[in-house]
């Protein structure tokens, strides 16, 4: 097994991503645009989500073909950036056809970002700008996008976090491949192979932290209680029908139960899309294996890219961190 494969949009032929990115607010949204023909799915397994088109991707859904993914910051203001991708891919024509119109299926999560008041959040110019610049080549990663905004080891309080950021992790087998573009913005720490740590809180070692104690306890109902989760898209070049869409994609949260501790909480919005372009026949438990690899490396780079954040700086041990 590989962890990274030819340098192509995450490692998938015909997948392009794109990001858009507001420098000054440190926020912004990413785009996942599959080739035609695409199989759609989806898993949530955080307790706060904040979505769209998840249940028509997700098990219980009639959606099959999936048109394009967005990944966001700005709560679910940042939603709002998916019209501008709906509007790029009706544009040209992608999408389910509805009388005399296509209607795309734009699957979207979002992350919270926001950290005063007036701070503007990515609308539907973002998103149709992000979808301008898409590209098959590999993606930046790091601060950028859907990550520029994100931090990570918060269990301690929020005060004491580290700078997150989007990922990009690619494994195969042969030449069944599956990529994953993650974004960590979680409540706990990103941990390498080993369980080592490599983003932390930065409170001393006495300090209570989430689950057990500390300021996150019982702040469900709080802006703090919610600003936390990881979000991302897995792309594979295999056939998979809906049922074996959704499958790899509650399986590929393995991924992130590796390299986020804890994972899933009832803080978090963790939720995962998967695109299956269909270019090769493989089982289901084998993607499923290639893409919890993957997005366990996303993740790890994520954090490992990233840049210093007003009040989070980056950990420098993410740094030392090498996916191969």
């Amino acid at each position: 097994m590989r962890t990274r494969g030819p340098e192509v949009a995450l490692g998938v032929e015909g997948v392009a991503v794109g990001h858009w990115t507001d420098e000054r607010w440190r926020t912004g949204c990413t785009v996942v645009l599959p080739p035609p023909g695409t199989m759609g799915g989806a898993s949530v397994r955080g307790g706060a989500p904040g979505t769209r088109e998840v249940p028509a991707l997700g098990a219980s859904g009639s959606g099959l073909e999936c048109h394009g993914i967005l990944l966001t910051g700005g709560s679910a203001f940042g939603l709002a950036a998916a019209d501008g991708v709906m509007r790029w891919l009706a544009e040209r024509r992608r999408g389910v056809p509805v009388g005399p119109r296509v209607v795309p299926v734009v699957g979207g999560a979002n992350l919270l970002d926001l950290r005063t008041a007036d701070q503007p959040t990515p609308g539907p110019e973002a998103g149709h700008a992000a979808c301008e610049v898409a590209s098959t080549e590999e993606p930046t990663t790091g601060s950028v996008g859907v990550g520029a905004g994100c931090m990570v080891g918060k269990t301690a309080g929020v005060e004491h976090a580290v700078a997150g950021g989007v990922g990009l992790g690619i494994a195969s087998h042969g030449d069944l491949t599956a990529g994953a573009l993650v974004a960590a913005n979680a409540v706990g720490d990103v941990v390498g192979p080993g369980g080592e740590v490599l983003a932390g809180d930065r409170a001393p070692v006495e300090a209570e932290r989430y689950p057990f104690g500390g300021p996150l306890l019982g702040a469900l109902g709080g802006e703090e209680g919610r600003a936390h989760t990881v979000i991302g898209c897995v792309a594979t070049n295999a056939r998979l029908d809906k049922s074996g869409a959704v499958r790899a994609a509650e399986l590929s949260h393995g991924g992130l139960v590796r390299a986020v501790r804890p994972a899933h909480t009832q803080l978090d919005g963790d939720c995962l899309f998967l695109l299956a372009t269909g270019q090769r026949e493989a089982p289901v438990d084998a993607v499923a294996a290639l893409a919890a690899e993957a997005v366990a490396t996303a993740v790890r780079m994520g954090v490992r890219d990233a840049t210093d954040l007003p009040g989070a700086p980056a950990d420098p041990r993410a740094k030392l961190f090498d996916e191969v």
